[in-house]
């Protein structure tokens, strides 16, 4: 196992050595099944850090940082969601964790649903919560506009914020007029402020990633795992076109609405976060 300063165990952090990058995790409880979470953009395997005691219970919950943000190296030159899922690949294999349960919030949601399509054989179910796979919204439809509006608009901005180097200028409009609303940035902990002006860097290749919002949908069909689709009655409309599709195309999805939550829901409603996704799994293994 090419592992580099790994430490497994009931709880553990460490490095693994994946595609010639080195990633940081942190692996949670000694369960007999894995469950890997992958986070969206701008974060950290912190982001999950008000599930995990409850999810450790239950399961070995490995954690870890995507290329490029926080802990783990930030290779140079332009970075993708291809890496992403071979990434994720590689560290299920390297850490014995397959068949895992594969949750993914955001972007980490999108990466999911390409490891679910590349390699299906590492995955015992997956669960995602509003990827933006905007490829997947009907051409004209009033959602396609809007986020047509938002991508030549304000996330326009935010990337040419990155280029010119202000990355808190670019992290504060994101927050404020792409992901939740005026007003959140002054709201959010002054840690999670800074990693995500660390982190901006690597959103600006996810916006320069021109398959970053697809996947092979043939492919994607032929997943027969259990899968949860999962959404926020607060989370901006077009995600829910996107979601009504992987419904369609997944043989095995069932969905579930967080009441009072958006986008981030494993933050905002921590205890129902976890109960949904244990309840889940337990049906989805005697399934």
């Amino acid at each position: 196992m090419n592992v580099a300063d790994a430490v497994v165990g009931t709880v553990g952090s460490g490095f693994v050595a994946v595609n010639g990058v080195r990633i940081g995790y942190t692996s949670t409880g000694s369960g007999g099944e894995a469950l890997v979470l992958v986070h969206g953009s701008w974060g950290s395997r912190h982001n999950w850090d008000p599930v995990v005691p409850g999810l450790a219970e239950r399961f070995r919950v490995v954690a870890y940082d995507r290329r490029g943000h926080s802990e783990s190296e930030r290779p140079p030159g332009q970075g993708s969601f291809t890496e992403d899922v071979t990434d994720l690949a590689a560290l299920i294999e390297q850490l014995d964790l397959a068949p895992a349960w594969v949750v993914g919030n955001s972007a980490g949601a999108v990466i999911t649903l390409q490891l679910a399509a590349a390699r299906p054989d590492l995955l015992r179910g997956i669960v995602i919560h509003e990827p933006p796979m905007w490829s997947l919204l009907r051409q004209g439809s009033p959602e396609a506009a809007a986020v047509a509006e938002v991508e030549n608009g304000s996330l326009a901005e935010v990337l040419r914020r990155i280029e010119s180097g202000d990355y808190a200028g670019a992290a504060e409009l994101f927050v404020e007029e792409v992901a939740f609303g005026p007003g959140s940035w002054i709201r959010l902990p002054e840690g999670m402020r800074r990693m995500m002006v660390h982190n901006a860097p690597t959103f600006l290749d996810e916006g320069r990633d021109q398959e970053a919002a697809g996947v092979g949908e043939a492919a994607l069909a032929r997943f027969g795992g259990p899968v949860l689709i999962t959404s926020g009655d607060q989370s901006p409309p077009p995600f829910a076109p996107v979601l009504d599709r992987l419904a369609e195309l997944l043989p095995h999805a069932m969905r579930r609405t967080y009441v009072g939550a958006g986008h981030i829901p494993h933050v905002t409603h921590p205890e129902q976060y976890v109960a949904e996704l244990v309840g889940f799994t337990r049906t989805g293994a005697r399934s």
